[in-house]
């Protein structure tokens, strides 16, 4: 299995001054720490406007940084909102390629559309519409980052001429492209497209094997046809996560971090909001009580369900469970609530010496083992695909300048006005 880590920016209230600067630099030492340990994946969302819950509005930012600061960890958008009123699909594929070719060919990109009415409502993005637009920019995206020049397209959500769209990814034809999802309807539209699944949503092991079978039945069917120029096979899921020799620090550690993730995205999605006066973080805790304290007593059961909050032998459990399931990564969600910067890494560095070298292991000759099983049904998927065509040179439209400069007197030579495209 491939592990990663992920990154919401959270940041609940009251703010102090500098509390943003302090989050922004404590994830990025966590994304090289976590590079330096051997994490596969570093994934970070693009959110806008959700105060508390995500302030990870330009994760390209934050990415190019940790390129700098980093040498082998893939570096994931794990969002970009792909929506044109959110970002203009040449911006995405400039910025995605110009990302690839900084860190060297370490980019994989994941799409999104947004859930919440701060976000679509911000944009002026109307709800219905949201997941046909976000599929349409996404397949021009790749086709800017492969065609030279990009032909132009006149779409339902945007428009745009013959331009050549550059720079060009490193990584051929394009970064692996992902879809995020959240249960089992949007798994099969990113089996459909041919685009790794980024599921979302905390799920036990019976249940991700129903969303990996699910997957991987259409990636080897004819329903299967790529919204890309490749095929990304490939099953991502989000675990809490939390380590510590004693499972009773790590639950108090790391437990109410995760519960506040979930409880902030749900309200924002179902309560009505006003901006900039959120109480997300109060509001939880005053419902939560002190439920930290009765699940460090139920975790003394005898039949206690290891999750990825507790001792290593808690997280090798999980992870065997979720294995057998079929799935292929396991992202963790560490960074969460008021969870500690210090806590973190420790948790980051016990998964690194106690866990990770025996799933790590295995993954090269799994993934050989898969890709020569699934190479048949993807070269099948690949010619399914209808792929817009190249323009010869002939047909490639001239752009005119924008002054005509016409040869007189130069006593008389005067310039004219500018000629608008």
């Amino acid at each position: 299995m491939r592990f990663g880590v992920f990154y919401e920016l959270q940041l609940p209230k009251p703010w102090e001054e500098g509390d943003e600067h302090r989050l922004f630099q404590e994830a990025l030492d966590q994304v090289v720490l976590a590079d330096r340990l051997g994490f596969d994946y570093a994934w970070e969302v693009e959110h806008h406007f959700l105060d508390e819950y995500s302030h990870s509005s330009a994760p390209e930012v934050f990415l190019a940084c940790a390129a700098g600061r980093t040498e082998s960890i893939r570096l994931g958008h794990g969002i970009r909102q792909v929506i044109p009123r959110y970002n203009h699909p040449a911006r995405t594929a400039e910025s995605i390629a110009t990302l690839d070719l900084v860190s060297n060919g370490r980019v994989d990109f994941g799409i999104g559309e947004g859930a919440t009415r701060l976000e679509l409502g911000g944009f002026g993005i109307p709800a219905k519409q949201k997941r046909a637009m976000s599929l349409e920019a996404a397949e021009q995206v790749a086709n800017m980052m492969v065609m030279d020049p990009y032909p132009g397209f006149d779409g339902e959500s945007f428009s745009m001429p013959c331009r050549n769209v550059l720079p060009k990814p490193l990584q051929k034809p394009h970064p692996p492209m992902w879809m995020a999802c959240t249960n089992r309807d949007t798994i099969r539209v990113a089996a459909r497209h041919g685009l790794g699944a980024l599921a979302f949503s905390f799920v036990d092991p019976d249940e991700a094997r129903s969303w990996t079978q699910s997957y991987y039945d259409i990636i080897r069917s004819e329903e299967c046809v790529p919204l890309g120029h490749s095929v990304n096979a490939n099953i991502a899921m989000v675990s809490n996560f939390s380590l510590h020799p004693d499972r009773e620090e790590a639950i108090r550690r790391g437990q109410e971090g995760f519960e506040f993730f979930n409880y902030a995205l749900r309200a924002l999605v179902t309560q009505d909001t006003v901006p900039g006066r959120t109480e997300l973080w109060q509001e939880f805790c005053e419902k939560r009580g002190n439920r930290t304290e009765e699940l460090v007593a139920a975790s003394r059961a005898p039949d206690f369900e290891p999750t990825g909050i507790g001792t290593p032998q808690d997280m090798r459990d999980h992870l065997e469970a979720f294995r057998e399931s079929g799935v292929d990564q396991i992202i963790f969600m560490q960074q969460a609530g008021r969870n500690r910067h210090e806590h973190i890494c420790e948790s980051l560095q016990l998964f690194a010496d106690q866990v990770m070298a025996p799933f790590s292991a295995e993954c090269a000759a799994r993934e050989a083992q898969k890709a020569e099983a699934l190479a048949p049904f993807i070269d099948a998927a690949l010619g399914r695909k209808k792929r817009m065509p190249l323009l010869e040179d002939s047909q490639i439209p001239v752009v005119r300048a924008s002054v005509k400069r016409v040869e007189v007197n130069r006593d008389q030579a005067r310039p004219e006005a500018p000629v608008a495209n």
